[in-house]
């Protein structure tokens, strides 16, 4: 284990200020990613212990506080990308357009649509599930997002000539995101039995699917696409999760 490289993932994916001894070289966030699913875990136990504290709770305040919670602690940096994300990829634009209106600071029409439309999914999500299976799913929920995230750096290209997202997909391993899968796979596995196989399977796909649109659209990923990656793995992953439960597999 690299304590510097866990710091980073750490100090990256949520608002929580580490320090950090030494120089952070560009290999280093690259490197990172293979922490990314461990951070997601850590993030879904404190989302876990939010929705254990407040069980006795209505299911609709129950909810808003777990929401709440998520948001602070990411400092909502996945819903700017996906903000980002619905902005520029709305309408038939070439890629230079889409890349010039993604870096602009200032959120569009489509982009507030995406970010609310998000949390009221998530929102109505976690109100309908289960109390006794709500904590499983938080959990995995965030750690397959994290562990999305790093196999899009892999899978892709940097989409600009800069940026700081360019040194995670520059330096992103396959062993790295291989080994967040497993840790992905076995968690789902222990949580959800063969329904969390099933399910690590249809997330994989429905990410799978989305780095090839962004493809298309920008040739690559970007900071807000990687972002906007890890919002659909969390949305579609509590969705296919209350599915399941329902199946009760």
């Amino acid at each position: 284990m690299n304590p510097k490289r866990l710091l980073v993932a750490l100090q990256f994916l949520t608002i929580i200020p580490f320090k950090i001894k030494g120089k952070v070289e560009d290999k280093d966030l690259g490197r990172s990613l293979i922490y990314f699913p461990i951070v997601g875990f850590l993030i879904g136990l404190f989302l876990a212990g939010i929705a254990f504290v407040s069980s006795s709770l209505p299911p609709l305040i129950m909810s808003v506080l777990i929401l709440s919670a998520w948001v602070i602690i990411t400092g909502g940096i996945h819903l700017d990308g996906l903000a980002d994300t619905c902005d520029g990829f709305y309408g038939n634009r070439p890629k230079e357009d889409i890349l010039k209106i993604m870096r602009d600071s200032r959120i569009g029409t489509m982009g507030a649509a995406g970010i609310a439309l998000t949390l009221l999914f998530k929102f109505a999500i976690l109100s309908s599930i289960r109390p006794e299976y709500l904590w499983k799913v938080l959990i995995i929920a965030v750690v397959f997002a994290r562990w999305s995230q790093a196999f899009a750096c892999v899978t892709s290209r940097y989409a600009r000539d800069d940026g700081k997202a360019k040194y995670f997909i520059e330096y992103a391993k396959k062993s790295d995101v291989f080994t967040g899968a497993v840790f992905a796979l076995l968690l789902s596995w222990l949580f959800m039995g063969i329904g969390g196989v099933i399910l690590f399977v249809i997330m994989s796909v429905v990410v799978f699917i989305f780095i090839q649109y962004a493809k298309r659209k920008i040739g690559g990923m970007t900071g807000d696409t990687i972002g906007a990656a890890n919002e659909i793995a969390e949305s579609a992953t509590l969705l296919f999760s209350l599915i399941l439960a329902g199946y009760k597999i």
